[in-house]
């Protein structure tokens, strides 16, 4: 849980950048010329403003535009669509098999709330690594920012090249100007982005959802304010991205999920979890007698070492 709040707020600072960035740009019309916006804009948005342009020039219309935008958006979709199918796969993986070690986390957890020994503490801890070390699984999991990244280029290209071009300013996509926001695509981005991340959480088991609810709301949450304070343009790059993430979650949460459920279902009969937490595990001898454990042992020889360097540094502060 204090790993998906710190995912949280590590993202707070990323939206008031894009947030305060889109407010810079919409009150400047004449393209930057800065080191930072100007080198963006140079071989970011530039690029990607001759590409809306052209694709909308052959296309022809006057929705021709903002076809060209549906298209390029599309493209970049399908060209990261292999990675974003792994990366579902990888976490879903990941995400069975912390729902089975669940049971023994709880123990962990709940024994870590009724104690304030820091010593029993640090035990515990050490449990808890070693339940996730022997069945072969990460404590923290995976987040999922290369995609993010990846992406980031691109719309930032399809941002600044709609701001700053006369042409894409003042076109039109079915009578919405692509240049201005536009409420409509707003709340529609905002709502594939709900269903989305609502759909993630059908696979969950009943403690992960629980700790996935505040997740469900940031992507939401962040999608409405960057499309409200950005052209409407980009905002349709949000809107296809969002439908076509609808479809990538339908194929993870469809097909993936139960590939994987069967796999892991295979493998346990041959590897079976491994049982390092019980409820009778906080009563055993080995636990309440420090350093009758290997783990304790350790921490003991750590205290030791430490000791000794306090007392050392003391009889020379004596001297």
């Amino acid at each position: 849980m204090k790993n998906k709040k710190i995912i949280v707020w590590s993202l707070l600072p990323i939206l008031l950048f894009l947030t305060s960035c889109a407010r810079r740009a919409s009150s400047v019309r004449k393209p930057p010329t800065d080191f930072f916006y100007g080198t963006i804009y140079k071989f970011l948005g530039i690029p990607m403003q001759n590409s809306i342009i052209w694709l909308g020039d052959t296309l022809g219309g006057k929705n021709g535009y903002g076809f060209a935008i549906l298209i390029i958006t599309i493209v970049i979709n399908l060209i990261i669509l292999p990675l974003r199918l792994n990366q579902a796969k990888k976490q879903t993986l990941q995400q069975e098999q912390m729902r089975l070690l669940q049971p023994q986390v709880n123990l962990i957890n709940k024994r870590m709330k009724q104690t304030r020994d820091q010593a029993e503490q640090m035990r515990l801890n050490q449990l808890l690594m070693d339940v996730y070390k022997k069945n072969n699984t990460k404590m923290i999991p995976s987040m999922g920012c290369l995609v993010l990244i990846i992406q980031l280029p691109f719309f930032s290209g399809l941002f600044l090249g709609i701001q700053y071009s006369e042409v894409l300013q003042h076109s039109v996509f079915f009578g919405m100007n692509l240049g201005k926001p536009n409420l409509l695509i707003v709340i529609l981005a905002t709502i594939t982005y709900f269903i989305q991340g609502y759909m993630s959480l059908a696979g969950m088991s009943p403690e992960q959802r629980k700790q996935s609810k505040s997740v469900l709301v940031i992507s939401p949450v962040m999608i409405f304010f960057f499309t409200f304070a950005s052209p409407a343009g980009l905002g349709l790059y949000f809107l296809i991205t969002g439908v076509l993430a609808v479809g990538q979650q339908a194929i993870t949460t469809y097909l993936i999920l139960p590939k994987i459920r069967r796999q892991i279902d295979e493998d346990l009969e041959e590897n079976p979890i491994v049982e390092v937490v019980t409820a009778e595990t906080f009563e055993s001898d080995e636990f309440l007698q420090p350093g009758s454990s290997d783990s304790d042992e350790k921490i003991g020889s750590i205290d030791s070492e430490e000791l000794k360097k306090r007392n050392a540094g003391k009889q020379h502060f004596d001297k």
